[in-house]
């Protein structure tokens, strides 16, 4: 399929038929985030799991993020064109979610180093987290080809990222959790958290000031 140029429109005639491809990405975004996002918190708060209940937090942003790009693209084809003004504001409710994310993580994970609690191990938890590796990678990268299908789309390209994010925090969540289950070294945990939380803060200030994408090639 051929790719334009990032900056260049596509054929007319294209832009709609990858506008719907990517608003079909966000709505298996937004469905499967949710019920990851379920599973992740409560496997997280039984288990006593702050890198978990972080991960499950992070799809709930994930599948915000998703339906703001559905309402836009859908928007685009009722109108036939891009209002930049509120996409611009979209990117920025996107910013602040990240910011809500680090927030919560850096408070959990202090309260876990201050009280010292053990956490349990979590199968269910590894078991969600290696399924998100599986699938999250070649949806960012389906995400990023439509972006790039359209020019750059600024607004799908932010999306793309926080897939992208997705992976790098199932990757930072499994590896604290399998750490933790071989050495039983609660501390691994909250540290998991603190990772998360710094992702979240440099999306959310590239996210803020629409920077994101091209940091992620």
């Amino acid at each position: 399929m051929p790719t334009a140029p990032t900056g260049q429109m596509p054929a007319s005639s294209d832009v709609a038929r990858f506008t719907r491809r990517g608003l079909r990405l966000a709505q298996f975004t937004v469905a499967y985030n949710v019920g990851e996002g379920i599973v992740a918190v409560a496997a997280g708060l039984t288990a006593g799991l702050v890198s978990l209940v972080g991960f499950g937090l992070d799809s709930a942003i994930e599948s915000t993020v998703a339906v703001l790009v559905a309402l836009r693209l859908s928007a685009r084809l009722r109108h036939g064109l891009t209002d930049e003004a509120k996409e611009r504001r979209t990117l920025q409710a996107v910013a602040i979610t990240f910011y809500l994310l680090a927030a919560f993580m850096i408070i959990q994970g202090t309260w876990a180093l201050r009280t010292a609690d053990t956490p349990e191990q979590s199968p269910i938890g590894i078991a969600l987290l290696i399924a998100s590796l599986v699938v999250m990678p070649g949806l960012a990268l389906a995400k990023r080809r439509v972006a790039q299908q359209l020019g750059g789309d600024p607004l799908i390209l932010a999306d793309a990222a926080e897939t992208l994010i997705c992976v790098l925090l199932s990757i930072s969540t499994l590896t604290g959790l399998l750490l933790f289950q071989l050495t039983g070294a609660s501390w691994l945990d909250p540290v998991a958290g603190f990772i998360i939380a710094a992702f979240a803060i440099h999306e959310g200030r590239e996210a803020w000031e629409g920077e994101l994408v091209e940091d992620h090639d």
